[in-house]
């Protein structure tokens, strides 16, 4: 059975079996390479963003475990195998990795703190502190980095006075902070530090832009404020109103937008305010007095009567008049009934609001399948305007202003009900690149089969001749050798084969058959030398 294949073999010849061997083992390598690269987890980011102390520590954690990994941006970014990721995080955890580049209160997890000072004790209790803080810092969203620094003063002996401690911190951010979120930070700060205030919290930026200073009564941090309330009341009340009127019109067929006025201006206002109607009696106070008097009355004339000494004794009285008199006085104090009012108006309430609502039409299919646009009518604007009044609390008196306005959208919602159609498969960015990844091994894979393996498969094919020559030319030249062997007769000698007549024979298929009727010639001429010669041939064969 096996003799056919030694042939087939034997007549390819030394170069062509290399090459065909040469090709068979590149393409069982590229084959092994495919299927180990398919079956081989790829590598996702461990840590991003990793400080040189970090890394350095990570990637020899990962060298003495033998671990695959790849190091990106300058080391700030490691690789590893997707399926080790979840447990290299909690191995590496355990270990403290990563600190973020600074030392935490891991730094008295030593051995040697028995026979450290006092004064290196305090360093160590700072740089733990700021350290620790650093790394609560850095949990934010959008901080990517912060280094915090402590001022924590001595308390003096005898001294009565006491400096209070102060902090400033300078923060790495992957785009704007938020007033809220550096408020946080200088109360997260101040809590954490014994006697330490929020106003003593300086906060910097990596570009040196001052986000917070240490002074309590900053303009600037109350402007910030004031823009972060009004973008924060524009942002809530938008939100409510496209909720609203996408429940009505259907989702991506509204725009809301909200202009908020907001009073910038803290105002103090005192007023005493006094009604007369209201009066109390204060106090009363009353007199009365009592009068009598009496007057002489006039005579006549003078006579020698009166003149004379004694004359008035015993009638005294008969030439006066007695008057007496009653006088009461009262007087009556009011208290007057008085409102003293004080308002106090800070700044950040609500002066005006402008509302502008764009609303998309109805959009129905026609006979032909064409899109039909139909624009609402005004009842229908009306009672959306009339929700949206409700929704943002319109006070008229205030000044506020609503537009609700219909208007056709630039996209159809057929043309978005198509790019939604092709989004009901939720693939993730590591999914796109591994599908990304394969269909590129599967194009290389087909382009080596067709340009490498099925050139060169086609080339060494060619060179081997076909059976059905080899085949006659084989029996040619036994036939050959066979004539030469028998002793023919003189007239019936068959003549030896030209050349040309081989060359023929090579690409005629007929020539088979006419080697094959000669043989059967001379064997009938010639039976006991044949029966030799096939004899011969079996044992060589043997």
């Amino acid at each position: 059975m096996l003799n056919p294949l030694f042939d087939f073999l034997k007549s390819l010849g030394a170069p062509r079996i290399a090459a065909m061997g040469a090709v068979s083992l590149g393409l069982l390598g590229f084959l092994v390479w495919f299927v180990m690269r398919l079956s081989t987890s790829p590598l996702v980011p461990l840590y991003t963003d990793l400080t040189f102390q970090d890394s350095n520590a990570i990637v020899g954690e990962l060298d003495s475990r033998a671990i695959e990994y790849d190091l990106r941006q300058d080391g700030a970014v490691i690789l590893v195998p997707r399926d080790q990721v979840l447990r290299l995080r909690m191995d590496l955890a355990a270990d403290g990795l990563p600190s973020g580049g600074g030392v935490g209160y891991e730094i008295f997890d030593k051995g040697d703190s028995l026979g450290a000072t006092s004064f290196v004790q305090n360093v160590n209790h700072l740089r733990a502190l700021e350290g620790e803080l650093a790394r609560s810092i850095r949990t934010i969203k959008g901080v990517q980095a912060a280094r915090v620094h402590l001022v924590l003063p001595e308390r003096q002996l005898f001294a009565r006075d006491r400096t209070e401690p102060s902090a400033s911190i300078v923060l790495k951010s992957r785009g704007m902070m938020e007033m809220s979120q550096i408020k946080a930070i200088q109360h997260l700060v101040a809590s954490a530090v014994e006697d330490l205030s929020p106003g003593r919290v300086s906060v910097v930026d990596e570009r040196g832009k001052l986000l917070a200073s240490a002074e309590s009564n900053d303009a600037f941090a109350m402007s910030a404020t004031l823009d972060e309330r009004r973008v924060e009341i524009e942002h809530h009340l938008r939100n409510k109103v496209e909720a609203l009127v996408a429940s009505v019109v259907g989702n991506d067929r509204v725009r809301v937008r909200i202009a908020a006025d907001i009073n910038t201006t803290r105002t103090t206002e005192t007023a005493d305010i006094y009604d007369p109607a209201g009066r109390v009696v204060r106090s009363t106070q009353t007199r009365e007095e009592q009068n009598t008097s009496s007057e002489p009355v006039a005579n006549d004339g003078v006579t020698v009567g009166n003149e004379l000494p004694g004359a008035n004794q015993n009638g005294a009285d008969d030439g006066n008049a007695t008057q007496a008199g009653n006088t009461t006085e009262e007087v009556v104090n009011y208290e007057i009934s008085r409102t003293t009012r004080t308002q106090v108006q800070e700044a950040g309430n609500l002066r005006r609001l402008s509302v502008a609502v764009v609303v998309d039409g109805v959009y129905s299919t026609g006979n032909n399948g064409d899109v039909v646009y139909q624009e609402r009518t005004q009842q229908e604007l009306d009672r959306i305007s009339a929700l949206v009044r409700n929704a943002v609390g319109y006070d008229e008196s205030r000044g506020d202003s609503i537009e609700v306005v219909n208007l056709r959208f630039a996209d159809n919602p057929v043309s978005l009900a198509a790019a939604d159609e092709g989004g009901f498969l939720t693939f993730t960015k590591e999914d796109y690149f591994s599908i990304a990844e394969m269909v590129v091994l599967l194009i290389v894979g087909l382009l080596v089969l067709l340009l490498v393996v099925r050139p060169l498969v086609r080339r060494i094919l060619a060179e081997q001749p076909k059976p059905e020559a080899d085949k006659a030319a084989q029996l040619t030249d036994q036939s050959a050798d066979a004539a030469a062997a028998l002793p023919a007769p003189q007239a019936e000698r068959a003549p030896a084969p030209k050349p040309e007549f081989l060359e023929a024979a090579k690409a005629a298929g007929s020539v088979q058959a006419e080697v094959m009727e000669e043989v059967g010639q001379i064997v009938e001429s010639n039976p006991t030398e044949a029966v030799n010669v096939l004899r011969h041939w079996i044992q060589e064969a043997a």
